[in-house]
């Protein structure tokens, strides 16, 4: 699998670009529940996948530690110039062990002051849906969207870039 190289710039793929063995993720990409049981998982620290002719298959993964079980709404957080619309050009797809959301985009919150985005960026949430983590232990993340987008943009002009994926977070559901 190619991993893109990640540099310095606002949102994107940490990895250099370097074909990598059965081990999808390293121990840097591994990613802890939180204490209050939010997982967050930044897509500059996943192992990236871009395709340049092919954007809709460009790919985002992690390893996460999940130590509570339970349900989850799943958040996709972007950085976007447009909050009256997202601007993805295809469903973002999350697979979870044996779970699968696809939903499009839409902004359904938008955050000002967000210290993640720069001006002429905002950073908009979308609700993607919910899913049930049966089992604590680790378990393979992955998501897939045009939103994913390689740092080494030399093939894009990057002021053209309406909407770029930031993170996607799973909150847990209190009852």
């Amino acid at each position: 699998m190619l991993i893109v190289a990640g540099t310095g710039f606002l949102f994107s793929c940490q990895n250099n670009g370097a074909q990598e063995g059965n081990n999808s993720a390293s121990a840097s990409n591994r990613i802890l529940q939180q204490s209050d049981g939010t997982i967050a998982l930044k897509v500059d620290k996943a192992a990236c996948y871009s395709d340049q002719d092919n954007p809709s298959s460009n790919t985002a993964e992690w390893d996460v530690i999940v130590s509570k079980s339970g349900r989850y709404d799943v958040w996709l957080s972007s950085a976007t110039k447009d909050t009256t619309s997202l601007h993805y050009q295809n469903s973002v797809k999350l697979n979870f062990q044996d779970n699968s959301l696809e939903a499009r985009p839409e902004c359904d919150i938008v955050i000002h002051g967000a210290r993640d985005v720069t001006y002429p960026y905002f950073k908009a949430d979308s609700f993607l849906g919910s899913l049930y983590i049966r089992d604590p232990g680790e378990y393979s993340v992955q998501v897939i969207s045009d939103g994913i987008l390689p740092a080494d943009n030399s093939d894009r002009n990057i002021e053209n870039v309406s909407t770029r994926m930031l993170s996607v977070l799973l909150k847990p559901i209190t009852q």
